[in-house]
């Protein structure tokens, strides 16, 4: 009876094993609604995500439809006016507060007056980290994003898509688990945007971080991701979530395969039947 017992506890221990990877993310019926003179602005409605770990996940859809939004609440920048979000297990405060995130903006708000190097040091200076500590991660995510020999540079002195690499090892010092970026790419010109694709990709092999990315651009998200989801306005909520089979190692050569254009197809047309143009 006992060795019988002890057969079901390790099955069923094996099992809940299996079936539950380690969620990064977990949101459950989360709404968000900002009280405006005008009235209230529904946000974000009834918003249900897993996200698990090593997960490249992107947030597409119209402007408007709440993925800056989303992924600021993920961020603790804006606050759920009901539903629940736990971000590594705890709440999204606790999460900021033990720094378990870094955020890349759409901007790269970089310091003009501050060196590549002094740029990245910026929150491990807040952090207390000790100069050779601070050295030692400034050296190691610089060579992460290719920019290795131009630590004394100036923000000014490096091209559009340099500065965001920048702003990205900045997010990366800090040993977070999850990456948070806001249309890092969406002021570039496609040459330049495709070029850093490769690179996150490459990156994101490096790190295996968990990362949700936010996009406007379809190829972009088909490209990058493992899990698509896609949202639409009025209040925002998620219309569909697309799971990716491409191969994790891939090139911009992937995009013309009909694996690619198929989930491609199918983005699209989330984002017309959720979107209604005559609104």
């Amino acid at each position: 009876m006992t060795a019988l017992a002890s057969a079901k506890d390790t099955e069923m221990v094996e099992n809940t094993a299996s079936a539950s990877p380690n969620r990064v993310i977990d949101i459950e019926n989360l709404s968000l609604t900002f009280e405006t003179n005008d009235g209230p602005v529904h946000a974000l409605s009834d918003i249900d995500l897993k996200i698990e770990e090593g997960d490249f996940v992107s947030f597409i859809g119209p402007s408007g439809c709440g993925k800056t939004t989303l992924l600021r609440v993920i961020a603790d920048l804006e606050k759920p006016t009901a539903g629940s979000i736990t971000v590594n297990g705890v709440s999204p405060e606790e999460a900021r507060l033990k720094r378990a995130y870094g955020y890349v903006f759409q901007a790269a708000a970089l310091y003009p007056w501050r060196t590549i190097a002094k740029n990245i040091a910026l929150p491990l200076e807040i952090m207390g980290l000790s100069g050779t500590e601070q050295q030692q991660r400034i050296a190691k995510n610089l060579d992460l994003v290719n920019l290795t020999g131009f630590e004394k540079k100036f923000p000014w002195q490096l091209s559009g898509g340099m500065q965001q690499r920048a702003s990205i090892a900045r997010a990366l010092a800090v040993e977070p688990d999850l990456l948070l970026m806001d249309e890092p790419f969406g002021a570039l010109d496609e040459i330049v945007r495709d070029h850093l694709n490769e690179q996150l990709l490459q990156l994101w092999a490096k790190t295996n971080k968990t990362v949700v990315f936010v996009t406007h651009s379809i190829p972009e998200a088909v490209f990058l991701s493992t899990k698509i989801v896609v949202l639409c306005p009025r209040p925002g909520r998620i219309y569909d979530v697309i799971e990716s089979d491409l191969p994790r190692n891939r090139n911009l050569d992937v995009r013309e395969t009909p694996e690619f254009l198929k989930i491609a197809h199918r983005v699209r047309e989330g984002l017309k039947a959720g979107h209604s143009y005559e609104d």
